[in-house]
Protein backbone atom coordinates (compact mmCIF):
# COMPACT_ATOMS: atom_id res chain seq x y z
CA UNK A 1 0.00 0.00 0.00
CA UNK A 2 1.04 3.59 -0.56
CA UNK A 3 2.55 5.20 2.56
CA UNK A 4 0.86 8.15 4.20
CA UNK A 5 2.49 11.45 5.17
CA UNK A 6 2.20 10.49 8.84
CA UNK A 7 4.24 7.34 8.18
CA UNK A 8 6.92 9.37 6.41
CA UNK A 9 7.28 11.75 9.36
CA UNK A 10 7.48 8.83 11.76
CA UNK A 11 10.32 7.20 9.85
CA UNK A 12 12.18 10.49 9.50
CA UNK A 13 12.07 10.71 13.31
CA UNK A 14 13.40 7.15 13.62
CA UNK A 15 16.27 7.84 11.24
CA UNK A 16 17.13 11.09 13.01
CA UNK A 17 17.17 9.42 16.44
CA UNK A 18 19.49 6.63 15.29
CA UNK A 19 21.87 9.22 13.82
CA UNK A 20 21.62 11.28 17.03
CA UNK A 21 22.55 8.25 19.15
CA UNK A 22 25.53 7.47 16.94
CA UNK A 23 26.69 11.10 17.12
CA UNK A 24 26.17 11.10 20.91
CA UNK A 25 28.37 8.01 21.24
CA UNK A 26 31.20 9.72 19.35
CA UNK A 27 30.79 12.97 21.32
CA UNK A 28 30.79 11.06 24.63
CA UNK A 29 33.95 9.26 23.59
CA UNK A 30 35.64 12.56 22.73
CA UNK A 31 34.53 14.10 26.05
CA UNK A 32 35.42 11.16 28.28
CA UNK A 33 38.52 9.94 26.45
CA UNK A 34 40.68 12.86 25.26
CA UNK A 35 43.18 12.02 22.52
CA UNK A 36 46.67 11.08 23.75
CA UNK A 37 49.39 13.67 23.33
CA UNK A 38 50.78 13.74 19.83
CA UNK A 39 47.71 12.05 18.27
CA UNK A 40 45.65 14.15 15.91
CA UNK A 41 42.06 13.61 14.93
CA UNK A 42 43.24 12.42 11.51
CA UNK A 43 45.40 9.76 13.20
CA UNK A 44 42.45 8.72 15.35
CA UNK A 45 40.16 8.30 12.34
CA UNK A 46 42.81 6.12 10.67
CA UNK A 47 42.68 3.56 13.49
CA UNK A 48 41.34 0.18 12.43
CA UNK A 49 38.02 -1.00 13.80
CA UNK A 50 37.50 -4.72 14.27
CA UNK A 51 34.56 -6.60 12.79
CA UNK A 52 33.53 -7.66 16.28
CA UNK A 53 33.26 -4.06 17.43
CA UNK A 54 31.14 -3.22 14.37
CA UNK A 55 28.76 -6.09 15.09
CA UNK A 56 28.56 -5.07 18.75
CA UNK A 57 27.76 -1.49 17.80
CA UNK A 58 25.10 -2.67 15.33
CA UNK A 59 23.52 -4.74 18.10
CA UNK A 60 23.51 -1.76 20.47
CA UNK A 61 21.92 0.44 17.79
CA UNK A 62 19.15 -2.13 17.28
CA UNK A 63 18.53 -2.27 21.04
CA UNK A 64 18.47 1.53 21.28
CA UNK A 65 15.95 1.79 18.46
CA UNK A 66 13.62 -0.76 20.06
CA UNK A 67 13.85 0.98 23.44
CA UNK A 68 12.79 4.28 21.85
CA UNK A 69 9.97 2.55 19.99
CA UNK A 70 8.70 0.84 23.14
CA UNK A 71 8.77 4.17 24.98
CA UNK A 72 6.26 5.49 22.42
CA UNK A 73 8.45 8.17 20.85
CA UNK A 74 7.12 7.42 17.37
CA UNK A 75 3.43 7.71 18.14
CA UNK A 76 1.83 10.84 16.69
CA UNK A 77 2.59 13.76 19.04
CA UNK A 78 0.15 16.33 17.69
CA UNK A 79 -1.96 16.02 20.82
CA UNK A 80 1.01 15.86 23.23
CA UNK A 81 2.31 19.03 24.90
CA UNK A 82 5.87 20.09 24.23
CA UNK A 83 6.95 19.64 27.87
CA UNK A 84 5.41 16.16 28.06
CA UNK A 85 7.24 15.08 24.93
CA UNK A 86 10.54 16.44 26.24
CA UNK A 87 10.10 14.48 29.49
CA UNK A 88 9.49 11.32 27.48
CA UNK A 89 12.66 11.94 25.47
CA UNK A 90 14.69 12.40 28.67
CA UNK A 91 13.34 9.14 30.12
CA UNK A 92 13.98 7.23 26.90
CA UNK A 93 17.54 8.58 26.66
CA UNK A 94 18.13 7.59 30.29
CA UNK A 95 17.01 4.01 29.61
CA UNK A 96 19.19 3.86 26.48
CA UNK A 97 22.19 5.10 28.50
CA UNK A 98 21.59 2.48 31.20
CA UNK A 99 21.34 -0.20 28.53
CA UNK A 100 24.68 0.99 27.12
CA UNK A 101 26.36 0.93 30.53
CA UNK A 102 24.93 -2.49 31.41
CA UNK A 103 25.95 -3.97 28.08
CA UNK A 104 29.47 -2.60 28.51
CA UNK A 105 29.77 -4.18 31.96
CA UNK A 106 28.46 -7.51 30.68
CA UNK A 107 30.74 -7.58 27.63
CA UNK A 108 33.75 -6.01 29.40
CA UNK A 109 33.90 -2.93 27.16
CA UNK A 110 36.30 -0.77 29.17
CA UNK A 111 35.79 2.52 27.35
CA UNK A 112 32.18 2.79 28.58
CA UNK A 113 32.36 4.07 32.15
CA UNK A 114 29.67 5.79 34.25
CA UNK A 115 31.00 9.19 33.18
CA UNK A 116 30.87 8.04 29.54
CA UNK A 117 27.22 6.99 30.00
CA UNK A 118 26.44 10.35 31.59
CA UNK A 119 27.97 12.24 28.66
CA UNK A 120 26.07 9.95 26.28
CA UNK A 121 22.79 10.72 28.03
CA UNK A 122 23.40 14.48 27.97
CA UNK A 123 24.34 14.56 24.29
CA UNK A 124 21.57 12.21 23.13
CA UNK A 125 18.94 14.07 25.15
CA UNK A 126 20.01 17.45 23.77
CA UNK A 127 20.14 16.21 20.17
CA UNK A 128 16.78 14.41 20.23
CA UNK A 129 15.03 17.28 22.01
CA UNK A 130 16.53 19.82 19.57
CA UNK A 131 15.37 17.73 16.63
CA UNK A 132 11.83 17.47 17.94
CA UNK A 133 11.61 21.16 18.76
CA UNK A 134 12.82 22.00 15.26
CA UNK A 135 10.28 19.58 13.77
CA UNK A 136 7.45 21.08 15.82
CA UNK A 137 8.40 24.61 14.70
CA UNK A 138 8.61 23.58 11.05
CA UNK A 139 5.29 21.72 11.17
CA UNK A 140 3.64 24.67 12.93
CA UNK A 141 4.77 26.98 10.11
CA UNK A 142 3.53 24.54 7.47
CA UNK A 143 0.16 24.12 9.19
CA UNK A 144 -0.35 27.87 9.44
CA UNK A 145 0.07 27.94 5.66
CA UNK A 146 -2.50 25.20 5.21
CA UNK A 147 -0.03 22.35 4.73
CA UNK A 148 0.03 19.11 6.74
CA UNK A 149 -3.52 19.76 7.92
CA UNK A 150 -5.88 16.96 8.94
CA UNK A 151 -9.67 17.00 8.72
CA UNK A 152 -11.18 15.04 11.62
CA UNK A 153 -14.69 13.63 11.97
CA UNK A 154 -15.60 12.92 15.62
CA UNK A 155 -17.92 9.96 16.13
CA UNK A 156 -19.81 10.34 19.41
CA UNK A 157 -21.14 13.27 21.45
CA UNK A 158 -20.23 12.22 24.98
CA UNK A 159 -17.88 13.99 27.39
CA UNK A 160 -14.78 12.29 26.00
CA UNK A 161 -15.66 13.39 22.48
CA UNK A 162 -16.27 16.99 23.58
CA UNK A 163 -13.03 17.06 25.57
CA UNK A 164 -11.12 15.80 22.51
CA UNK A 165 -12.74 18.45 20.29
CA UNK A 166 -12.00 21.25 22.78
CA UNK A 167 -8.38 20.17 22.85
CA UNK A 168 -8.14 20.47 19.07
CA UNK A 169 -9.89 23.85 19.01
CA UNK A 170 -7.63 25.27 21.74
CA UNK A 171 -4.49 24.28 19.83
CA UNK A 172 -4.85 25.40 16.19
CA UNK A 173 -1.11 24.93 15.66
CA UNK A 174 -1.75 21.17 15.60
CA UNK A 175 -3.28 21.54 12.16
CA UNK A 176 -6.50 19.68 12.96
CA UNK A 177 -9.83 20.86 11.54
CA UNK A 178 -13.04 19.41 12.98
CA UNK A 179 -15.41 18.43 10.19
CA UNK A 180 -18.26 17.76 12.63
CA UNK A 181 -19.78 15.23 15.03
CA UNK A 182 -21.68 12.07 14.19
CA UNK A 183 -24.19 10.51 16.59
CA UNK A 184 -27.82 9.50 16.95
CA UNK A 185 -30.23 11.10 19.41
CA UNK A 186 -29.67 9.93 22.97
CA UNK A 187 -30.55 10.99 26.53
CA UNK A 188 -27.77 13.59 26.86
CA UNK A 189 -27.76 14.99 23.33
CA UNK A 190 -29.17 18.30 24.65
CA UNK A 191 -26.10 18.71 26.86
CA UNK A 192 -23.93 18.34 23.77
CA UNK A 193 -25.92 20.94 21.84
CA UNK A 194 -25.16 23.56 24.52
CA UNK A 195 -21.37 23.18 24.06
CA UNK A 196 -21.27 25.13 20.80
CA UNK A 197 -20.42 22.07 18.71
CA UNK A 198 -22.77 20.74 16.06
CA UNK A 199 -23.70 17.39 14.59
CA UNK A 200 -23.13 17.02 10.88
CA UNK A 201 -24.83 13.63 10.54
CA UNK A 202 -26.38 10.70 12.32
CA UNK A 203 -25.25 7.13 11.72
CA UNK A 204 -27.79 6.48 8.99
CA UNK A 205 -26.50 9.44 6.97
CA UNK A 206 -22.79 8.90 7.63
CA UNK A 207 -22.10 7.04 4.38
CA UNK A 208 -23.63 9.88 2.37
CA UNK A 209 -21.67 12.48 4.37
CA UNK A 210 -18.34 10.74 3.75
CA UNK A 211 -18.97 10.68 0.02
CA UNK A 212 -18.95 14.46 -0.36
CA UNK A 213 -16.71 15.82 2.41
CA UNK A 214 -12.96 15.87 3.05
CA UNK A 215 -12.20 13.53 5.95
CA UNK A 216 -8.68 12.31 6.80
CA UNK A 217 -9.42 10.73 10.18
CA UNK A 218 -12.47 9.57 12.08
CA UNK A 219 -12.05 9.76 15.87
CA UNK A 220 -14.31 7.21 17.58
CA UNK A 221 -15.60 8.09 21.06
CA UNK A 222 -18.51 5.69 21.42
CA UNK A 223 -19.41 3.67 24.54
CA UNK A 224 -18.03 0.19 23.96
CA UNK A 225 -20.92 -1.85 25.36
CA UNK A 226 -23.73 -0.15 23.46
CA UNK A 227 -21.95 0.64 20.16
CA UNK A 228 -19.27 -2.01 19.74
CA UNK A 229 -20.79 -3.74 16.72
CA UNK A 230 -21.77 -0.39 15.25
CA UNK A 231 -18.18 0.82 15.65
CA UNK A 232 -16.88 -2.15 13.66
CA UNK A 233 -19.32 -1.29 10.86
CA UNK A 234 -18.01 2.26 10.99
CA UNK A 235 -14.42 1.00 10.66
CA UNK A 236 -15.44 -1.04 7.61
CA UNK A 237 -17.12 2.02 6.06
CA UNK A 238 -14.04 4.18 6.61
CA UNK A 239 -11.89 1.41 5.18
CA UNK A 240 -13.87 1.61 1.95
CA UNK A 241 -13.06 5.31 1.75
CA UNK A 242 -9.42 4.90 2.84
CA UNK A 243 -9.97 7.01 5.97
CA UNK A 244 -7.77 6.51 9.05
CA UNK A 245 -9.46 5.66 12.35
CA UNK A 246 -8.43 7.17 15.69
CA UNK A 247 -9.88 5.58 18.78
CA UNK A 248 -9.54 5.89 22.54
CA UNK A 249 -7.50 2.93 23.81
CA UNK A 250 -9.41 3.11 27.11
CA UNK A 251 -12.67 2.35 25.30
CA UNK A 252 -11.74 -0.18 22.62
CA UNK A 253 -9.84 -3.43 22.89
CA UNK A 254 -6.96 -3.08 20.41
CA UNK A 255 -6.43 -6.86 20.19
CA UNK A 256 -10.07 -7.44 19.27
CA UNK A 257 -10.00 -4.68 16.66
CA UNK A 258 -6.78 -6.10 15.22
CA UNK A 259 -8.55 -9.44 14.71
CA UNK A 260 -11.10 -7.65 12.50
CA UNK A 261 -8.63 -5.29 10.81
CA UNK A 262 -5.40 -7.11 9.88
CA UNK A 263 -3.41 -4.03 8.82
CA UNK A 264 -3.68 -2.21 12.13
CA UNK A 265 -0.93 0.30 12.88
CA UNK A 266 1.61 -0.27 15.66
CA UNK A 267 0.28 2.81 17.44
CA UNK A 268 -2.45 1.39 19.70
CA UNK A 269 -4.41 4.64 19.52
CA UNK A 270 -4.41 5.09 15.75
CA UNK A 271 -5.71 2.54 13.29
CA UNK A 272 -4.51 3.22 9.76
CA UNK A 273 -6.56 1.37 7.18
CA UNK A 274 -4.59 2.72 4.23
CA UNK A 275 -0.86 3.04 4.74
CA UNK A 276 2.50 1.37 4.85
CA UNK A 277 5.61 1.42 6.97
CA UNK A 278 7.95 1.54 3.96
CA UNK A 279 9.75 4.84 4.31
CA UNK A 280 12.42 4.85 1.65
CA UNK A 281 10.21 3.83 -1.30
CA UNK A 282 7.74 6.58 -0.37
CA UNK A 283 10.51 9.17 -0.10
CA UNK A 284 11.94 8.06 -3.44
CA UNK A 285 8.46 8.33 -4.97
CA UNK A 286 8.10 11.98 -3.98
CA UNK A 287 11.69 12.84 -4.95
CA UNK A 288 11.16 11.09 -8.28
CA UNK A 289 7.96 13.08 -8.85
CA UNK A 290 9.79 16.37 -8.32
CA UNK A 291 12.99 15.53 -10.20
CA UNK A 292 11.31 13.93 -13.22
CA UNK A 293 8.73 16.73 -13.45
CA UNK A 294 11.42 19.42 -13.46
CA UNK A 295 13.50 17.54 -16.05
CA UNK A 296 10.49 16.96 -18.30
CA UNK A 297 9.41 20.59 -18.07
CA UNK A 298 12.93 21.67 -19.05
CA UNK A 299 13.35 19.11 -21.85
CA UNK A 300 9.85 19.70 -23.20
CA UNK A 301 9.98 23.50 -22.92
CA UNK A 302 10.20 24.03 -26.72
CA UNK A 303 7.32 21.60 -27.26
CA UNK A 304 5.27 23.30 -24.56
CA UNK A 305 5.85 26.72 -26.13
CA UNK A 306 4.91 25.47 -29.60
CA UNK A 307 1.78 23.76 -28.29
CA UNK A 308 0.78 26.87 -26.33
CA UNK A 309 1.22 29.08 -29.40
CA UNK A 310 -0.79 26.72 -31.62
CA UNK A 311 -3.64 26.52 -29.10
CA UNK A 312 -3.68 30.30 -28.79
CA UNK A 313 -3.80 31.03 -32.53
CA UNK A 314 -5.90 28.12 -33.89
CA UNK A 315 -9.02 28.64 -31.79
CA UNK A 316 -10.44 31.36 -29.52
CA UNK A 317 -10.08 30.85 -25.79
CA UNK A 318 -7.42 30.42 -23.11
CA UNK A 319 -4.29 28.31 -23.64
CA UNK A 320 -4.73 26.22 -20.52
CA UNK A 321 -7.87 24.40 -19.48
CA UNK A 322 -8.29 24.56 -15.70
CA UNK A 323 -10.79 22.16 -14.22
CA UNK A 324 -11.63 21.36 -10.61
CA UNK A 325 -10.69 17.74 -9.89
CA UNK A 326 -11.10 15.58 -6.79
CA UNK A 327 -7.79 14.58 -5.21
CA UNK A 328 -6.47 13.05 -1.99
CA UNK A 329 -9.32 12.35 0.46
CA UNK A 330 -11.72 14.40 -1.71
CA UNK A 331 -9.61 17.58 -1.63
CA UNK A 332 -10.40 19.70 -4.64
CA UNK A 333 -7.68 21.26 -6.80
CA UNK A 334 -7.31 22.91 -10.18
CA UNK A 335 -5.81 20.56 -12.75
CA UNK A 336 -4.02 22.02 -15.79
CA UNK A 337 -4.20 20.77 -19.38
CA UNK A 338 -3.75 22.36 -22.77
CA UNK A 339 -7.19 23.36 -24.00
CA UNK A 340 -8.34 20.86 -26.64
CA UNK A 341 -12.00 21.87 -26.86
CA UNK A 342 -14.05 24.87 -27.76
CA UNK A 343 -14.90 27.46 -25.11
CA UNK A 344 -17.85 26.49 -22.86
CA UNK A 345 -17.36 22.81 -23.71
CA UNK A 346 -18.37 21.76 -20.20
CA UNK A 347 -21.71 23.54 -20.49
CA UNK A 348 -22.42 21.66 -23.73
CA UNK A 349 -21.72 18.25 -22.21
CA UNK A 350 -25.29 17.69 -20.97
CA UNK A 351 -26.58 17.89 -24.52
CA UNK A 352 -24.18 15.13 -25.59
CA UNK A 353 -24.97 12.64 -22.81
CA UNK A 354 -26.98 10.34 -25.15
CA UNK A 355 -23.77 9.94 -27.24
CA UNK A 356 -21.61 8.85 -24.28
CA UNK A 357 -19.59 5.72 -25.17
CA UNK A 358 -18.37 4.97 -21.62
CA UNK A 359 -20.29 3.03 -19.00
CA UNK A 360 -20.51 4.28 -15.42
CA UNK A 361 -20.04 7.94 -14.54
CA UNK A 362 -17.19 8.56 -17.00
CA UNK A 363 -17.93 10.54 -20.17
CA UNK A 364 -16.07 9.98 -23.45
CA UNK A 365 -16.96 10.28 -27.12
CA UNK A 366 -14.41 9.29 -29.76
CA UNK A 367 -15.76 11.81 -32.25
CA UNK A 368 -16.58 14.50 -29.72
CA UNK A 369 -17.77 17.56 -31.72
CA UNK A 370 -16.38 19.90 -29.05
CA UNK A 371 -12.76 18.91 -29.74
CA UNK A 372 -10.79 21.24 -31.98
CA UNK A 373 -8.68 19.85 -34.90
CA UNK A 374 -5.49 20.67 -32.98
CA UNK A 375 -7.03 19.22 -29.84
CA UNK A 376 -7.34 15.80 -31.49
CA UNK A 377 -3.62 15.78 -32.20
CA UNK A 378 -2.76 16.93 -28.68
CA UNK A 379 -4.97 14.24 -27.17
CA UNK A 380 -3.72 11.44 -29.41
CA UNK A 381 -0.12 12.25 -28.46
CA UNK A 382 -0.99 13.09 -24.80
CA UNK A 383 0.78 16.43 -25.19
CA UNK A 384 -2.31 18.07 -23.69
CA UNK A 385 -1.48 16.44 -20.34
CA UNK A 386 2.06 17.83 -20.00
CA UNK A 387 0.93 20.89 -17.95
CA UNK A 388 -0.12 18.42 -15.25
CA UNK A 389 3.58 18.26 -14.36
CA UNK A 390 2.93 21.57 -12.59
CA UNK A 391 0.30 19.83 -10.45
CA UNK A 392 2.88 17.18 -9.57
CA UNK A 393 5.37 19.83 -8.47
CA UNK A 394 2.69 21.51 -6.34
CA UNK A 395 1.98 18.20 -4.61
CA UNK A 396 -1.63 17.87 -5.78
CA UNK A 397 -0.75 14.93 -8.02
CA UNK A 398 1.89 12.28 -8.54
CA UNK A 399 3.43 10.97 -11.75
CA UNK A 400 1.76 7.61 -11.10
CA UNK A 401 -1.62 7.20 -9.42
CA UNK A 402 -5.35 6.82 -10.12
CA UNK A 403 -6.70 9.30 -12.62
CA UNK A 404 -8.00 12.54 -11.13
CA UNK A 405 -11.79 12.55 -11.45
CA UNK A 406 -13.87 15.59 -12.28
CA UNK A 407 -16.50 16.73 -9.79
CA UNK A 408 -19.26 15.60 -12.14
CA UNK A 409 -17.86 12.09 -12.54
CA UNK A 410 -17.12 11.70 -8.84
CA UNK A 411 -20.64 12.70 -7.81
CA UNK A 412 -22.00 9.93 -10.04
CA UNK A 413 -20.10 7.18 -8.19
CA UNK A 414 -22.68 4.70 -6.90
CA UNK A 415 -20.42 2.36 -4.88
CA UNK A 416 -18.33 3.36 -1.89
CA UNK A 417 -15.44 1.04 -2.76
CA UNK A 418 -14.84 3.20 -5.84
CA UNK A 419 -14.06 6.10 -3.51
CA UNK A 420 -11.07 4.32 -1.96
CA UNK A 421 -9.11 5.46 -5.02
CA UNK A 422 -9.18 8.90 -3.38
CA UNK A 423 -7.11 7.63 -0.43
CA UNK A 424 -3.96 8.31 -2.50
CA UNK A 425 -2.84 11.18 -4.70
CA UNK A 426 -4.13 11.06 -8.28
CA UNK A 427 -1.56 10.61 -11.03
CA UNK A 428 -0.84 11.44 -14.65
CA UNK A 429 -0.56 7.75 -15.53
CA UNK A 430 -1.46 4.44 -13.90
CA UNK A 431 -2.43 0.88 -14.77
CA UNK A 432 -5.42 2.09 -16.79
CA UNK A 433 -3.06 4.11 -19.03
CA UNK A 434 -1.03 1.05 -20.05
CA UNK A 435 -4.00 -1.31 -20.31
CA UNK A 436 -6.24 0.35 -22.85
CA UNK A 437 -6.78 3.90 -21.54
CA UNK A 438 -10.29 5.12 -22.38
CA UNK A 439 -11.25 1.89 -24.18
CA UNK A 440 -11.53 0.14 -20.81
CA UNK A 441 -14.98 -0.35 -19.23
CA UNK A 442 -15.49 1.69 -16.08
CA UNK A 443 -15.54 -1.28 -13.66
CA UNK A 444 -12.25 -2.60 -15.06
CA UNK A 445 -10.78 0.88 -14.69
CA UNK A 446 -11.78 0.97 -11.03
CA UNK A 447 -10.43 -2.55 -10.42
CA UNK A 448 -7.06 -1.54 -11.86
CA UNK A 449 -6.96 1.46 -9.53
CA UNK A 450 -7.64 -0.79 -6.51
CA UNK A 451 -4.92 -3.18 -7.69
CA UNK A 452 -2.47 -0.30 -7.87
CA UNK A 453 -3.29 0.89 -4.34
CA UNK A 454 -3.07 -2.61 -2.84
CA UNK A 455 0.05 -3.71 -4.74
CA UNK A 456 1.92 -0.42 -4.65
CA UNK A 457 5.69 -0.47 -4.69
CA UNK A 458 8.41 1.72 -6.11
CA UNK A 459 9.11 -0.90 -8.76
CA UNK A 460 5.48 -0.92 -9.84
CA UNK A 461 5.67 2.86 -10.35
CA UNK A 462 8.85 2.50 -12.41
CA UNK A 463 7.26 -0.27 -14.50
CA UNK A 464 4.18 1.85 -15.19
CA UNK A 465 6.31 4.86 -16.17
CA UNK A 466 8.40 2.68 -18.51
CA UNK A 467 5.31 1.17 -20.15
CA UNK A 468 3.50 4.52 -20.45
CA UNK A 469 5.82 5.80 -23.19
CA UNK A 470 5.07 3.03 -25.72
CA UNK A 471 1.37 3.16 -24.76
CA UNK A 472 1.29 6.87 -25.59
CA UNK A 473 3.20 6.35 -28.84
CA UNK A 474 0.70 3.69 -29.93
CA UNK A 475 -2.13 6.10 -29.14
CA UNK A 476 -4.49 3.26 -28.36
CA UNK A 477 -7.58 4.20 -26.33
CA UNK A 478 -6.88 7.93 -26.50
CA UNK A 479 -9.87 10.18 -26.94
Amino acid sequence: MIPSGRQLLKHVAKLFDVCALLASFLCAMAADHPLPEGMTMANFLELRISLGNCLLFALLTTIWYNVLKLRGLYISKRLTTRSAEMVEVCKAAMIVSLVLLSSAKLLHVTIVRPTFALYFWLFSTCLMISGRLAARSLLRILRRRGRNSRFVLIVGTNERAIEFADQLVSRPELGYHIVGFVDNDWTRIRNFETTGHARCSDFSGLAEFLRYNVVDEAAIYLPLRSYYEHALELVALCQQHGIAIRFDSQIFNAKTLRSHIPDMDDDSRLLTVNGSTEFWPALVKRVTDCVVSVLLLILCAPLLLIAAALVRFTSPGPILFRQTRVGLNKRQFKMYKFRTMIVNAEQAQDQLLPMNEMDGPAFKIKQDPRITPLGRILRRTSIDELPQLLNVLKGDMSLVGPRAMSLRDYRLFDQDWHRRRLSVKPGITCLWQINGRNSLPFEKWMELDMQYIDRWSLWLDLEILARTVPAVLRGGGAA
